[in-house]
């Protein structure tokens, strides 16, 4: 079994769980290895600091495929986890997209995120955004499903995750419509860009049986709600974007091990 096969397994075996996973993000291998010995069972690669910490520049489509997976494969070394991967857009058409879900895949990220904004893109909290048409978005969500299922004949394995970010351009209905074509065209898992309310991250939540990630900054449009009761049963992986070596939760609780070190302490 490849590299990207087991720790794609993995991934399939955490989400299959009914809690909720808290996925703190990083953007080079020492902060993965701080995810990974602070205890969490998933990392996320993020576009947003892997452009900040190795460019110093903002989220805002500057950042390469190239530069994106170098960084992937440094973290991929350094953890044992599983790693999920920012794809962006797929950085092209169709054939871009699949080089792009083949290229994570060889680099033993278990999940590639693909999603459908205009390029270049832009950090799914702020403004001035804008996505493709619904059309296009499903066929870049076909082309990384068959890419993953070519990666599968040869023995590897990766979860595409498909985000829409038409709840900020578009309203809540068309961004839940392309969840549901999403689904239909065979991704692993939903993200869906910046709801506004625990009753939106609900909604969304109980329209599909995929597991469903939301994604919680501080000053961010989503409200940081990661243990609140109507949400634990649904969201089955939330992200921490800018803060990877710290978690907070609401009613004071944090990761059960509760040993994470905070950036002045480093």
């Amino acid at each position: 079994m490849t590299q990207s096969a087991t720790r794609a397994a993995a991934l399939r075996a955490l989400l299959a769980k009914p809690e909720l996973a808290v996925m703190p993000c990083c953007f080079d291998g020492l902060s993965a290895k701080l995810v990974e010995r602070a205890g969490f069972p998933v990392t996320f690669v993020s576009g947003f600091a892997v452009s900040a910490a190795r460019l110093g520049l903002p989220d805002t489509g500057l950042i390469s495929y190239g530069e994106i997976l170098d960084s992937a494969r440094d973290i991929v070394a350094a953890t044992t986890i599983p790693v999920i991967g920012d794809g962006d857009t797929g950085y092209g058409n169709a054939v871009n997209v699949k080089r792009t879900v083949k290229g994570y895949a060889q680099a033993g990220l278990a999940s590639v995120m693909i999603e459908d904004q205009v390029w270049p893109k832009r950090c799914g909290h702020t403004r001035g955004k804008a996505v493709v048409d619904r059309a296009e978005a499903v066929a870049r969500i076909r082309a990384a499903v068959d890419a993953r299922d070519e990666v599968r004949a040869e023995g590897g394995d990766i979860l595409i995750l498909a985000r829409s970010d038409a709840r900020g351009t578009d309203g809540l209905d068309e961004g839940l419509r392309r969840m549901e074509a999403f689904a239909e065209a065979g991704a692993d898992i939903l993200f869906l860009e910046a709801p506004k309310s625990e009753e939106e991250m609900r909604a969304f939540c109980q329209a599909t049986d995929r597991p469903t990630l939301a994604n919680m900054l501080e000053q961010g449009e989503t409200p940081i709600l990661m243990v609140s009761p109507g949400i634990r049963p649904f969201v089955r992986s939330v992200i921490e974007r800018f803060r990877p070596l710290t978690v907070v939760m609401s009613q004071n609780e944090i990761h059960p091990k509760a040993k994470i070190m905070t950036l002045d302490q480093i």
